[in-house]
């Protein structure tokens, strides 16, 4: 019955779009990962064809994949900001100590499920953080699956295995979590991972694994190590599908209706599953395919990283109260949205 709703609400939705032949809007859609990513095919792509269906070929997107309108990946929040382009799909943390409050959801343990912590992220933005998007119009926000670790040539199982060893991290939170379980953290963004390992610059990484296939990093890692399943991994990333709120304003109001019809908590949740949960399984047996071996810390092993990382979670708390919001009150927010809309409880500190 929702699905016919959809279907319906849709059909209207294009029904009422004038049928003049103007000249189509192009919304210049930039990210950072080749063509071929999971975040282009399994996300940008089929949003991208759905505005152009319902506004009747009205609106489309050209879309510039591996930073082909240059910038870096930590200044594409900007891009869309300044207009450089019209919508981007983004880290916004990338940006470090910008986006304070957003990487409440980038703490250890929070939650094991895309979807449901997209959703809870795209709450979480909207009635929380939105000072930190001025400029930009966040259509839908997300998460992966929850970050793990990938090894060439080592297989630690404990701390005192992982302490020494230089892995990548993506971002600040993710850097100090890193710290806290004896690893040295390596900032660097994802597409200069696979070249670092192969050339012993790095000894592991931290990815999701949505993001080995566009790396090929399942060629190159032959350990993963995983936490025990279904419990919360030790990090997420928070991704952001945003446009330039100048551009939204200057569109008719038909076609703000196509965009606001793709855009918000559902839209969240539909990244989170189609871009993460619906691959995880393919994911997973194409870094066996090539070799690797999937292995999982015990839960006493998981609880001992649980309290090597609660640090992070005060720190955090303090760096929020020192640009005057309340620490205490947007993390018991973020774990009150992800207990609404998760499988699995959040770990670690209460």
């Amino acid at each position: 019955m929702k699905t016919l709703h959809c279907l319906l609400a849709a059909a209207a939705l294009a029904t009422a779009l004038p049928a003049a032949a103007a000249k189509p809007v192009v919304l210049r859609v930039h990210h950072f990962l080749a063509a071929n990513s999971n975040a282009q095919v399994n996300i940008i792509e089929p949003w991208c064809k759905r505005i152009e269906e319902q506004s009747q070929q009205r609106m489309r997107c050209q879309i510039y994949p591996a930073a082909q309108l240059g910038g870096t990946p930590a200044q594409f929040f900007d891009q869309a900001r300044d207009g450089v382009v019209d919508i981007v799909w983004a880290i916004p943390t990338y940006a470090s100590g910008r986006f304070t409050k957003t990487e409440v959801f980038e703490l250890p343990w929070i939650t094991d499920n895309a979807e449901a912590g997209s959703k809870a992220f795209w709450r979480y933005v909207d009635e929380y953080a939105q000072d930190e998007y001025k400029g930009v119009k966040p259509l839908f926000v997300h998460l992966h699956d929850g970050t793990l670790l990938h090894f060439a040539g080592k297989e630690p199982k404990t701390l005192e295995e992982l302490k020494g060893l230089k892995v990548r991290v993506p971002t600040r939170i993710n850097s100090t979590m890193i710290g806290l379980l004896g690893a040295v953290p390596v900032q660097m963004p994802l597409p200069q991972v696979p070249e670092s390992v192969a050339k012993g610059v790095i000894d592991g990484a931290t990815v999701p694994w949505e993001g080995m296939p566009a790396i090929k990093l399942s060629e190159i890692a032959k350990w993963h190590l995983d936490v025990p399943e279904g419990m919360p991994r030790m990090s997420n990333t928070t991704f952001l599908f945003g446009m330039n709120q100048a551009k939204y304003d200057s569109l008719p109001d038909d076609l703000k209706a196509v965009i606001d019809a793709n855009s918000g908590l559902e839209a969240s949740g539909w990244a989170g599953r189609a871009g993460f949960d619906e691959q995880l399984q393919r994911f997973q047996d194409e870094a066996i395919g090539y070799g690797g071996t999937i292995y999982h810390i015990t839960p006493e092993e998981y609880q001992r990283w649980v309290e090597a990382t609660a640090p992070i979670v005060d720190e955090w708390k303090k760096e929020v109260a020192a640009k005057g919001a309340d620490g205490q009150q947007l993390y018991e927010a973020a774990r009150a949205l992800v207990a609404e809309y998760a499988k699995a409880p959040a770990a670690g500190q209460q």
